[in-house]
C-alpha cells in the first residue's frame, strides 16, 4: 500500500476512494521511476541498451542491431579512445578496450627496406583464438592508423608447451568432448 495514505486522517485511511486514488498515483511513480532509471541507464556507455543507438549516430558508427550490446558499447568505448596521434600505444589502448583483453602491438618491417611501409602487428595475448567481433576492430583501426601502415592480427592459442606442463592428463582433454575451437583457445593453468 502506498505510503501516501498514512499521511491522511484515520477515517479517510479506509475510504474506498481514497484507497483507489492512491493504488492507481502509487502505480505511477513506479512506472515513472523505472522510466527515470532506464534513462539515467542511458548516460553511461557500459549500462545503456536504446541509448547506444544515440552513441553510434554521434560517432558516426553504423548501427548493427545483431550485434551484442557488449559488442556495440566496445565499438563505442574504441572510437572514443581513438582518438590523436596514432602510435602503438594508441592501437594498443583501442584494441584492448574493444576486446576487453590484453594485446601486444608492435610494427614490423617485413621487406626489410630501408625506408619501409611498415606493418602494425596486433597479438591478441589476453583472449585466445579469434575475437567473435574482430571486424569492427580491424575497420576502427584502420581508420586511426596511418594509410601507409598495413594491419595485421596474431592470435594465441594453445601450445604443445602448455599442454606439457598443464594439470591435466591426455585422458581428461578426452573427457571434457572439447570442439577443435574449444580445445585451440583451452587455458592451462
Amino acid at each position: 500500500m502506498s505510503e501516501m495514505i498514512n499521511h491522511l486522517p484515520i477515517f479517510m485511511r479506509k475510504s474506498k476512494v481514497f484507497l483507489e486514488l492512491f493504488n492507481a498515483e502509487e502505480q505511477e511513480l513506479y512506472q515513472l521511476n523505472v522510466a527515470r532509471e532506464d534513462l539515467l541507464s542511458q548516460l553511461s556507455v557500459d549500462t545503456a541498451t536504446w541509448g547506444l543507438d544515440i552513441y553510434e549516430k554521434e560517432l558516426k558508427i553504423k548501427t548493427d542491431k545483431t550485434k551484442t550490446f557488449e559488442e556495440r558499447r566496445s565499438v563505442i568505448k574504441s572510437k572514443w579512445r581513438g582518438f590523436g596521434k596514432a602510435d602503438s600505444k594508441l592501437i594498443q589502448l583501442v584494441a584492448e578496450s574493444f576486446m576487453n583483453g590484453q594485446v601486444e602491438v608492435r610494427y614490423e618491417n617485413p621487406n626489410g627496406e630501408p625506408n619501409p611501409p611498415y606493418s602494425i602487428i596486433v597479438k591478441f595475448i589476453g583472449t585466445r583464438g579469434v575475437p567473435t567481433n574482430l571486424e569492427d576492430l580491424q575497420n576502427l583501426i584502420e581508420e586511426i592508423k596511418p594509410a601507409h601502415k598495413g594491419i595485421e592480427f596474431e592470435f594465441t592459442y594453445i601450445t604443445w608447451n602448455e599442454l606439457e606442463r598443464g594439470t591435466f592428463t591426455w585422458n581428461d582433454i578426452d573427457l571434457m568432448i572439447l570442439t577443435r575451437n574449444e580445445f585451440e583457445t583451452l587455458k592451462v593453468e
